[in-house]
This record gives structure tokens, sequence and C-alpha cells, in this order.
């Protein structure tokens, strides 16, 4: 479907990108390389939503279909030694935005010089997938009420799948997210005397124990759920006792009667452990992104473009990580894909400073996506 100079004009754009990296909300200099490709290209640009979000149209009327890819770099200093590395300390594409962003950007040139007729094509480049939610400011900015959408469409590369490999799933894709923080506040005194002091590092010990334990102990076996301990901060001397501690960390549900008991019985477990110790606890939870869950008919649509190309596509259980892209589902039905990305030999994970997008998948995300506008625009 692409010729070897399309193909390597991807890869460019891509580390490019790479090279690059802006943090959510700041995608400045990527916002506006994909605004002038797709200007030049015939597409009808918006620039703004989000503030740095791009929604790129063509053709009218019919069906619509949105296909979205996210921008944005992670806070992470870059460690791949590559020669396109990230010039910015502390920034880095290790999670394949990079990537995402040159499949949908190879698509699109092809659509436009074919040109779409029996509908419309929106393309969403979104700011701030990682943490910020940038999808739900979009939608608050008026994406769908702007750009309407009758389905809507996202990739994200996996390199837990071997490449030629695809997965829809008809329900739950991804878990949804929340962040806490409990703050630990009592008495301090000298280590070699703790019985004139507070127990703040004893109850911080116990609360990270035994939060990470609630999922087992309080939600059925048949509803997952994970609480992650990720950071506690405390103390400043060998031989004092601290007055305060922190606990930071996350919580990941499907259901929404699992995400109510997760926030309940945390808040119950560190009030109560607290107080056994002589303390206070205050405790700060944020949900921040609902579950992804796959409309049954956008998804079974991409399983059969899929089979339609050759891939494999197995029936993969979801992943108990989460994605801003939810808020788009919560919308308009439509799917979120994994697009096998897998190295040969070393194969770092999502989120790693070693992670690099895997190139050779350009040419099978973008035809995914040409092949898909097709089949929903008849």
């Amino acid at each position: 479907m692409f010729d070897s100079d399309h193909i390597a004009l991807a890869v460019e754009w891509r580390r490019d990108l790479h090279r690059h990296p802006e943090l959510g909300f700041q995608e400045t200099r990527t916002s506006a390389m994909i605004a002038g490709l797709l200007s030049d290209w015939g597409w009808q640009v918006h620039r703004g939503l989000g503030g740095t979000g791009v929604v790129a149209t063509m053709g009218q009327g019919g069906p619509s279909i949105g296909l979205r890819a996210d921008i944005d770099a992670l806070p992470i200093e870059e460690a791949t030694g590559l020669d396109y590395a990230s010039v910015h300390a502390g920034k880095m594409h290790a999670c394949g935005h990079d990537g995402h962003t040159a499949m949908l950007l190879l698509a699109a040139r092809h659509i436009a010089a074919e040109g779409v007729r029996n509908g419309t094509v929106r393309l969403i480049f979104q700011p701030a997938e990682e943490n910020d939610g940038g999808a739900r400011v979009m939608i608050e900015d008026g994406l769908f009420r702007e750009f309407p959408c009758d389905t809507v469409y996202g990739i994200h590369n996996w390199p837990g799948l071997a490449p030629g490999r695809l997965a829809a799933r008809d329900a739950e894709m991804m878990a949804a997210f929340a962040v806490f923080e409990i703050g630990l506040e009592g008495k301090g005194g000298h280590a070699a005397m703790p019985e004139q002091s507070d127990g703040v590092v004893a109850a911080a010990a116990r609360i990270a124990a035994a939060a990470q334990e609630l999922p087992a102990r309080r939600l059925s076996p048949l509803d997952p759920g994970v609480v992650s301990v990720t950071q506690i901060h405390t103390g400043s001397a060998w031989n004092v006792c601290p007055d305060q501690a922190t606990i930071r960390g996350t919580a990941r549900w499907f259901s929404a009667a699992a995400g109510d008991i997760l926030e309940t019985r945390l808040t119950d477990l560190a009030r109560g452990v607290a107080a056994s110790q002589g303390c206070r606890a205050t405790i700060d939870y944020q949900r921040r992104y609902p579950a992804t869950i796959n409309s049954a008919a956008e998804a079974g649509l991409a399983r059969q473009v899929g089979r339609d190309m050759g891939l494999d596509v197995p029936d993969l259980p979801p992943s108990m990580a989460s994605e801003d892209f939810a808020f788009m589902l919560n919308e308009t039905p439509g799917a979120y894909i994994w697009l096998g990305a897998a190295r040969d030999g070393e194969n770092p994970g999502l989120h790693s400073a070693h992670f690099d997008f895997n190139d050779a998948i350009l040419p099978v995300g973008a035809e995914f996506w040409v092949r898909l506008v097709q089949r929903a625009l008849g």
C-alpha cells in the first residue's frame, strides 16, 4: 500500500518527534509539525482544542469516523544511546506516541491522495495522554460538538505482542485509574524513647502493606482490582522518630462497584491504622481515568480489518494499565486496539528509559487506518 519512499518519510517523522519530545499540554513544536503536513496534503486543520491538540477533517456528510493518536512524551531521562535520542533532558518518548503520530500521518497522506467519499474522516492528534487527561480536556473544549464522530478508534503499540498481531476486545481493554496520597501526622521524638512519640513510621509501614492486600480481601476474585503503593516519604535522621509521613500510590479497577470499594476501604484503612498508632491521617484520592471499554460492533470491525490484512487476531485478557482514550469511548462508540510491536532480542517495555518504538510496524498501523476508513465508510 505504501512505497518505500513514503515509509522512509514516516520513519523520518517518527525519529524527528523522538528527538524532540514534549510533555503534556506543551506539544507546541509537535502540533505545528502535524498541522503543517496535514495542511499541505489538503486536510482542513483546526488547532487549539486541549491547547495543543490538532483536529483535521476530510470529506463531508455521511458516516463520520474519528482516528486518534496521542502526541505527548514522558518525564523520563532517555538511556537508549540512539543517534536520534531526545535532545531535551528529562523528557522522552518512552511510550511510542511518536510512532502513533507518524502512523496516522502516513495514513493521512494516503487518504488525502485517494480522497474521501461517502462520509467524513476526522484525525484527532491528542495532547497529554500521560496522567493529565488530554482527551477529557479536548472533549470539554468541544471536540465532539464541533467535530462530531459516529465512531472513534485509537491504536497503541504493544511490545507484549509480536508484530503481525492485533487485539481488540469486545468490552474491557484497560482499567480505570486513581492516584492517592495519604498524609500521617503525630508526635515525634527520640528513637531511644519511642514510647514518648507516636508511631508514624509504624503506621506508614502497616498502611502500605495492608493497602496492597485490599483487592484480595475486599473484591470478588471475578472483579479485578489493584492497589500499588509506590512512594513512602518520612524521616530525616537515624535517631529521630518523625512526626510526619506521606504515602502515595495508585488504584486500578474495571467495575464502578470495585472502584467505590477500593476508595472507601483505603480511606477507612488509613484512618484506622493511624488512630491505632496515635496518629492522624488525611487522604487525597483522585479518580483520573475511567475504564477503557470498547463497543462490541466497532471492536469486531477492527478485528475483521486486521484479519483482512492477514494479521493474527488473538483473544487476549484486558490490561490493568490505563488510557485516557476511555473518555472518548464514554462519548462515542468505538474501539481501542493493541498493535503488536515486540522487537527481537532485547524488548524494553513501555515507560522504560530504554524503550524505542519499532519502526517496522509503521506501515502496518497506517495500512490498518486506511483499511478501517474504507470499511467504515463503505
